[in-house]
C-alpha cells in the first residue's frame, strides 16, 4: 500500500543508505542496505552463531502486560571492568559445505557481490570487528531488555545507564571485541563510543513511547521452509500485537534513513520477514516499519499478499543463481562504492588478489539446477 516516513525530528539529517552504523557508504544503495539490517547483530552476537547451525536461537523475551493499542501505528503499545588480558585468538572456521538457507544479509550479499557471499558463506574468511556494528549490537541489546521492566520504569535516563552493562556482556562472550580499544590505554575513545551509543538510545524514546509498547516478542528468531524446499530465517528485533490481531514487525537501525532510491534494500529485508511470518502464521503483517536512530525518522510500509508472492519468487531465482555457483565455483566480484568497506580486498580480483583455492568440489560441467516455475512456493530462510 506503499511508504510514508514520518519524520520524528524535525532537524535530523537525511541519510545516504549506507550499511548500518557507517554513518553512510553512498551510492551502492539497494542490496547494501538490506544487509544493514542483520549487520548489528551478525557482527557480534548470537545470529552469527544460528548462521553456521552451531547453536539454538534464545528463547525471546515475554512482555510484562498487554496494552490497548487502537491504530497500527499506535500498537500495543556495576560493570565488570575491561579486561586487559590478549583475547584468545578465534577458533578456526569450520569445514566449507554447500549453501543451505537464506537470511536477509546474506541475501544482500549476493546481490550486492557474489564473491562476497562466497567469502562469508563458503569459506567463511574472518572479518575484523567494527566499532560501528559492535555499538549497534549493544544499542539493540539495551532496547530489547529495556522492556523487561515494568512500562513505568522504562525511561531514557535508565536506558542510558544500561548501555555500559550491555558493552561488559557482549564484551564477556566476544573478548576479540576488545581489539577496538587497545590502543585507547586511557578510555577517552571507549567513553566516546559509549556516549554515542547512549544517545543513540536516547532518541528512540523521541521516536517510540516504551511506555505505551507490549511487544508480543523481541528478537525473535523465525524460520521456515517454502514449498520449493528453501528454507528462510532471520531475527526480527520487535513483533507488536494489537487486540484486534494485527501485527507490527519492527527494526531498529543505528545508522541514518536512506535517500528514496536507496529505500528498496531495507524494505526488501522486512517483506523477507513478513513472507516468513505469513508463511509461519497465515496472517500477513500489516506493517512494517523501520526506526532509524542515526538521523531520527520512521519508515513505514503496509505490505500485500501480491507484495510477499513477489519477494518469494525473487527470493527463488536468487536462491537458484547461489546454487548455480556453488555448482561451478563461479562467484563473480561486482565492485561497487561498498568495496571501500570490504575486508576481502587482499583476496579480491578487483582490487589484485587472488581468492583462496575454491573449498567445494566442482563437476567437470556443472549440471543444470531445477527452477521452481512462477507461483510456486519457494525455499528456505537461513542466515546462511
Amino acid at each position: 500500500m506503499g511508504t510514508s516516513t514520518e519524520k520524528a525530528v524535525p532537524d535530523a539529517a537525511g541519510g545516504d543508505g549506507g550499511q548500518d552504523g557507517t554513518g553512510g557508504a553512498g551510492a551502492a544503495g539497494g542490496a547494501a542496505t538490506a544487509a544493514e539490517a542483520e549487520g548489528t547483530r551478525e557482527a557480534g552476537t548470537a545470529e552469527v552463531v544460528h548462521e553456521t547451525g552451531t547453536a539454538t536461537p534464545d528463547a525471546p523475551a515475554t512482555p510484562d502486560a498487554p496494552a490497548t493499542p487502537t491504530t497500527p501505528g499506535d500498537l500495543a503499545a556495576p560493570a565488570a571492568p575491561v579486561t586487559k588480558e590478549t583475547p584468545a585468538p578465534p577458533p578456526p572456521p569450520s569445514p566449507a559445505t554447500r549453501p543451505l538457507s537464506l537470511s536477509p544479509s546474506r541475501a544482500s550479499d549476493f546481490m550486492q557481490c557474489p564473491l562476497l557471499y562466497r567469502f562469508r558463506v563458503i569459506d567463511k574468511l574472518p572479518e575484523k570487528p567494527s566499532a560501528a556494528a559492535t555499538r549497534g549490537t549493544v544499542v539493540h541489546a539495551v532496547l530489547e531488555r529495556l522492556f523487561d521492566a515494568p512500562a513505568a520504569q522504562r525511561t531514557a535516563v535508565g536506558a542510558r545507564a544500561m548501555v555500559p552493562g550491555e558493552w561488559e556482556k557482549l564484551l564477556a562472550k566476544r573478548p576479540e571485541l576488545a581489539e577496538l580499544f587497545v590502543d585507547d590505554p586511557a578510555g577517552e575513545r571507549l567513553a566516546a563510543w559509549l556516549a554515542d551509543a547512549e544517545a543513540l538510545v536516547e532518541r528512540w524514546f523521541t521516536l517510540e513511547d516504551p511506555t505505551r509498547l507490549e511487544p508480543a516478542d523481541r528478537e525473535l528468531y523465525v524460520e521456515t521452509v517454502l514449498d520449493s524446499g528453501l528454507q528462510l530465517r532471520g531475527f526480527i528485533d520487535r513483533v507488536d500485537v494489537a487486540p484486534t490481531g494485527e501485527v507490527r514487525l519492527v527494526d531498529y537501525k543505528t545508522g541514518k534513513a536512506p535517500r528514496p532510491e536507496y529505500a528498496d534494500g531495507p524494505l526488501f529485508q522486512m517483506k523477507f520477514y513478513a513472507l516468513v511470518m505469513w508463511r509461519l502464521r497465515g496472517i500477513v503483517p500489516r506493517r512494517l516499519q523501520l526506526v532509524y536512530l542515526g538521523s531520527g525518522d520512521v519508515l513505514t510500509y503496509d505490505p500485500t499478499e501480491a507484495d510477499l508472492r513477489g519477494v518469494e519468487r525473487k527470493l527463488l531465482a536468487l536462491w537458484d543463481a547461489i546454487q548455480r555457483a556453488a555448482e561451478t565455483g563461479d562467484w563473480r566480484p561486482r565492485r561497487t562504492k561498498l568495496c571501500g568497506w570490504c575486508d576481502h580486498q587482499a583476496v579480491c580480483p578487483e582490487f589484485g588478489g587472488t581468492p583462496p583455492p575454491y573449498p567445494l568440489p566442482v563437476p567437470g560441467q556443472a549440471r543444470s539446477l531445477p527452477v521452481a516455475a512462477p507461483g510456486e512456493g519457494q525455499g528456505r530462510m537461513d542466515l546462511v
